[in-house]
């Protein structure tokens, strides 16, 4: 029964490998097998490829400073790190608070079976994530330095450690998500702060890295000298690594017991979450006057709920909203220094800095592409919408209106904070900010018309409209392609008649294509 549970649970996992979430048809095998050829390409080559060049970088100078178990404490950390990063996203979802709680907890299969089919999948997930790099650290360890057995023991015990660290570290966080959701309302904004953070982790420590592991091997033995004293466990857990026999015994144990615990643990409290239903606030009714809503406002009501309750939709529509506002504060902050770089190198092309801010923003701008996918989200409920006594017209501009709406506000914020510290002239930064609020009406307007013409209503999974549509597709690189296109021309023509000009033609040219794109809209978008 154990197999066949975690048979299910893996398949539900990658279910969009078996199944086309389009058509909600199986794919045929030559699909599923590309798909997960193209999947173990990104695995093995992209981010074992990434690490395995880390490792390279950090084996040489550890090994000749007799401090191997540095380097495996090191590229350990990292790999929990990952792992858990990699799994944390489905963990408290399959672990605890899965759709077919009902429907496992009403067949005769002991709890505690559920509960370990879940367990092994969680701890699969975590071991494939954290694998690339721990994998990649072990091999270039064994490459380069003479064969021992004692070492590759303790390298594939090292692996083995590193995914049990994950699994305890996971089905905690599960745990802790899982417990917080249930006192929520709404869940999606719990999704989407605990995503953003992992999401600026990851960037910072990929940014920060190669500077961080250049101090590093610069004070190895200072560092290693502080972690051996207040953090005795790294370092055995790094000993472990180099196939020490007693650190290894003492890390294991440790390692073991944790897990232990933690199945311990979740099965004490898993019944009493799965079978939760959340918390219900008690509310005494009070009789009061409702406010009616125009139509108009109805129906923005209507989308801005629609966003706001799903967290795939703001994740992957809506970045630009947090985005827009951190990058003007970035330009308060580091403006002046980069503008006087680009007067450097693009001396001879005066208004090259305001150019590039255009760019940027357009850049910016394509996150926030909500307008895309709003049509295909109304699925097969479209029907609903269309038996209300509202026209076509007005469904349409609901959701322009709600792209513009989450947009405008954060863009001029930005443009604001650029044309504060631009090195240009008054009307050349007033045209920048003019310029910004024209790029988002084109924008959103350009969106919308995508998501008219390639429209997707039969899906199945919120996700395919979102995420894997012609539509959305389109709309990001189409606008990185006008931000290329409006840089561009202004290093070939545009420096010769100078940016308040340029910016003249350019607000010129947005204001155009948005009002073709509404003319669009309203008229063979509504039939």
């Amino acid at each position: 029964m154990l197999k066949t549970l975690v048979k299910k649970q893996l398949t539900e996992v990658f279910r969009g490998y078996f199944t086309d979430p389009k058509k909600n048809t199986a794919r045929n095998k030559g699909a599923t097998i590309a798909l997960f050829i193209g999947f173990g390409m990104l695995m093995v080559v992209v981010l074992g490829g990434m690490f395995w060049s880390m490792a390279s970088s950090l084996f040489a100078p550890l090994r000749d400073a007799d401090m191997l178990w540095l380097y495996y404490t090191l590229l350990g950390s990292l790999s929990i790190f990952l792992g858990t990063f990699g799994s944390a996203f489905s963990t408290y979802q399959g672990l605890y608070l899965a759709k077919d709680n009902d429907l496992l907890l009403s067949l005769p299969i002991p709890v505690r079976t559920i509960l370990l089919s879940r367990m092994v999948t969680v701890y699969l997930l975590g071991l494939l994530y954290s694998a690339a790099v721990s994998v990649p650290a072990v091999l270039v360890a064994w490459t380069g330095a003479p064969f021992k057995a004692s070492a590759v023991i303790g390298g594939i015990l090292w692996i083995v450690l590193i995914s049990l660290a994950v699994l305890v570290l996971s089905c905690l966080l599960g745990w802790v998500v899982a417990k917080i959701s249930l006192k929520l309302k709404n869940k999606s904004f719990v999704t989407v702060l605990i995503s953003l953070f992992f999401l600026g982790a990851y960037y910072f420590f990929y940014f920060q890295a190669q500077q961080k592991i250049q101090i590093l091997l610069a004070n190895a033995a200072d560092y290693g000298a502080r972690i051996k004293g207040a953090a005795y466990g790294l370092y055995l857990f790094g000993r472990a690594g180099e196939g020490d026999g007693l650190p290894m015994l003492l890390v294991t144990a440790v390692f073991g017991v944790l897990a232990a615990v933690t199945y311990i643990v979740l099965s004490r409290s898993f019944l009493r979450i799965a079978t939760a239903t959340g918390a219900v606030s008690k509310t005494k009714y009070k009789e009061k006057t409702a406010k009616s809503k125009s139509v108009s406002s109805a129906l923005l009501s209507k989308e801005l709920s629609r966003f706001t309750s799903s967290a795939n939709y703001m994740l992957n529509c809506g970045l630009g909203v947090l985005l827009l506002p951190a990058a003007g504060i970035a330009l308060l902050w580091k403006g002046p220094m980069l503008f006087e770089l680009m007067g450097d190198v693009f001396g001879e092309r005066p208004g090259t800095a305001g150019a590039v801010l255009c760019m940027a923003m357009c850049f910016l701008s394509s996150m926030n592409d909500m307008a895309t996918p709003s049509v295909s989200l109304e699925g097969k409920s479209i029907w609903i919408v269309q038996s209300l006594p509202v026209t076509a017209k007005q469904v349409l501009l609901a959701k322009l209106r709600m792209q513009l709406q989450l947009t405008v506000v954060p863009m001029l914020f930005c443009a604001v904070c650029a044309s504060v510290v631009l090195p240009e002239s008054v009307p050349a930064r007033v045209l920048l900010i003019v310029f910004a609020l024209s790029l988002v009406c084109f924008n959103a307007t350009f969106d919308l018309a995508l998501g008219l013409k390639w429209h997707n209503l039969s899906w199945t999974n919120e996700i395919t409209p979102i995420k894997q549509s012609a539509s959305v597709a389109f709309s990001i690189f189409g606008m990185w392609l006008f931000a290329m296109l409006v840089g561009g021309l202004y290093l070939l023509v545009g420096c010769r008649v100078g940016l308040a000009a340029y910016l003249v033609a350019a607000t010129a040219l947005n204001a155009v294509l948005a009002a073709l794109l509404y003319r669009y809209i309203v008229r063979s978008g509504t039939k």
